[in-house]
């Protein structure tokens, strides 16, 4: 690469014997730990590090601007060519969070730092894998952070957590982010599971190790396999010291999916004398599959599958099993589909903004990780490989990242906002068997899961339309959601008078939400034309039992960047409207650009 551009002002900053340090291609590398020093006591000199000893950040960070490796595999499993969103980029590291105290790991103190940190130095984009429960802007750190980051033109991307599929379990909701939910890509890592009577279950591992061929062993329930002083509740999930060593040494075990890392019950599982593990969902995870790098053979099942293993288990004197050796899938379908660990709306701060706004990959994601740690991430794994496949919305959000990065490059006069939206409204809702986007459940996803869809980064070079908006008009949304102004002055630093009237159905947000609607409401939005001069004509699939009227319905722009308003009316039709969320969309069209925004309505 060349040399550094001139604008970077950040450092490698480590005092450690093992210190980082930074190249042409990592830039910069911080670490803030004054808060956590104030809640956990007094740091040894090893906390004054941003080498990753955890794994999360080598991940991410190559996930959104890694450059291309060739050959790059977990176990050799999808072998190919690794690269970031934007390979490319410059990338710097700022290091925020830390083994947990009493529950604390990542303080606000230190992340507001780090976004101070992150500004100065000169970053385009922050991708920010992390989060806690949504709360009121001017008590969150990272709405606060977010803000001061976008108000001088840095995107700033989040995760919208792992607390799915929980309804209102969404984090980052401040409108000036872009919220990332997770969903599943169509390769999947698939090995099977053959049960004495003759079916075979199609489940999901990383394991290295494969039973011997053409032999079946006993299989047996953790149910069945408990300690005499361990809860039946604690021995289905496989915890620490649940489990008889007498009952499963030279068995399968089967345990239940929930509470304890899955990693960790394959360790008990191996720990307990088992040959082989099959991890069974509940009903909550449903259909959703991760391939983790277990350290014995194993297989994880979908929730129904689960059950026959149960039943099978159950109804059979002498049960017996078998665990294919695992082999890497392509083309998949249906993809994608929701993750069920991805967290979901409404937003429980602020309802008329859509939370998430977008979904990407999440899900058996392989990138960059830390050695210093084993794949599983558990002190109990000696392993250590370069890369590593990993789930959650940490691994989606770096997606939308690099895409920003991209977009930044191809478009530097686009704001934050006119990014986001491009992101928004380009976005898909329909999988690879052009059906509606599905959750774990196999029921149909709503915009509560993904948001405006499954991003796709080539149509948001050419979104058409923008929906755009300036640091004033993030200002006037904290007015009209009540911020007074000693709340207001720690998003905009100086004194800021609100307007007279400002509603939040006025604020120019890429998805149109009314989570209160009685009667009628008219919603105002501003488009900008970034793209050839044109006609766009709306479109509308209302939400069941609402009406919709956009006026004018014709936009016409004749140059680029002219900005052309319209007033969408929502009306609930009759007394039979249902009383929870509907959903439905509005597109406008010139014949080659889609500009498709979710609409939620709750009556």
């Amino acid at each position: 690469m060349g040399l550094v551009p001139s604008k970077w002002r950040g450092t490698c900053q480590d005092e450690t014997k093992n210190a980082v340090t930074c190249n042409r291609k990592l830039i910069g590398a911080r670490y803030f730990n004054k808060g956590y020093a104030a809640y956990a006591g007094p740091l040894n000199s090893s906390f004054n590090s941003a080498r990753d000893h955890e794994g999360h950040g080598s991940h991410t960070l190559s996930t959104a601007g890694g450059s291309l490796v060739y050959g790059a595999s977990v176990f050799g499993y999808g072998n190919g060519t690794a690269k970031g969103g934007s390979p490319g980029a410059r990338v710097a590291a700022y290091k925020v969070c830390w083994p947990q105290v009493n529950n604390g790991g990542c303080f606000d103190a230190d992340i507001m730092a780090a976004f101070d940190a992150a500004i100065h130095d000169g970053v385009d984009v922050l991708s920010v894998s992390l989060g806690g429960d949504a709360s009121d802007y001017f008590t969150d750190g990272l709405a606060i952070g977010s803000f001061h980051a976008v108000k001088r033109g840095i995107v700033v991307v989040s995760s919208a957590g792992n607390d799915g599929p929980k309804d209102a379990s969404v984090s980052n909701v401040s409108p000036w982010m872009i919220t990332v939910g997770a969903s599943t890509i169509d390769r999947e890592f698939t090995n099977y599971v053959a049960l004495g009577n003759r079916k075979h279950l199609k489940g999901m591992s990383l394991s290295t190790k494969g039973l011997p061929s053409n032999k079946f062993y006993p299989v047996i329930s953790s149910l069945d396999a408990k300690a005499a002083n361990a809860s039946a509740q604690d021995a289905i999930l496989c915890k620490p010291g649940t489990l008889n060593p007498k009952k499963v040494k030279g068995k399968i075990l089967v345990c239940l999916r929930g509470e304890n890392p899955r990693v960790d019950k394959g360790e008990q599982a191996a720990l307990a004398g088992a040959v082989g593990f099959i991890l069974a969902n509940d009903m909550q995870s449903g259909n959703e599959l991760i391939a983790d790098p277990h350290v014995l053979p194993a297989s994880h099942v979908n929730f129904s599958d689960g059950a026959a293993v149960f039943n099978y288990i159950n109804s059979t004197k002498n049960p017996m099993a078998y665990l294919t050796r695992v082999r890497t899938q392509l083309g998949i379908k249906p993809a994608p589909f929701m993750a069920s660990f991805s967290s979901k709306g409404p937003n429980t701060i602020t309802p008329e903004i859509l939370k998430p706004d977008i979904t990407a990959p999440g899900v058996n994601i392989i990138a960059a990780y830390s050695e210093s740690i084993g794949p599983t991430d558990q002190t109990f794994d000696k392993r250590r490989i370069p890369f590593n496949a990993q789930s959650g919305t940490s691994m989606s959000c770096p997606h939308i990242s690099g895409i920003v990065g991209l977009l930044k490059t191809l478009h530097p006069d686009w704001s934050p906002a006119a990014i986001k939206s491009a992101i928004m409204t380009s976005a898909r809702t329909r999988d690879d068997n052009m059906e509606p986007m599905l959750n774990s459940s196999n029921l149909k996803a709503t915009p509560f899961s993904y948001g405006a869809g499954h991003v796709r980064p080539n149509r948001a070079m050419d979104p058409g339309l923008v929906y755009d908006s300036t640091v004033n008009d993030y200002l006037n949304f904290l007015c009209a959601i009540g911020y007074n102004e000693t709340q207001l002055q720690i998003f905009s630093q100086k004194p800021y008078k609100c307007p007279k009237s400002f509603s939040l159905t006025g604020f120019n947000y890429p998805s149109i939400t009314a989570p209160n609607l009685s009667g009628s409401v008219t919603i105002s939005r501003t488009v900008k034309n970034v793209g050839t001069p044109g006609t766009y004509t709306a479109s509308v699939k209302a939400p069941p039992g609402i009406s919709v009227a956009v006026k004018p319905n014709k936009l016409e722009f004749r140059e680029y960047g002219e900005e052309k308003s319209f007033r969408l009316t929502l009306k609930a039709k009759g007394r039979r409207v249902a009383e929870d969320y509907v959903f439905g969309r509005l597109i406008w069209s010139d014949g080659q650009h889609y500009v498709r925004s979710s609409i939620v309505v709750k009556a």
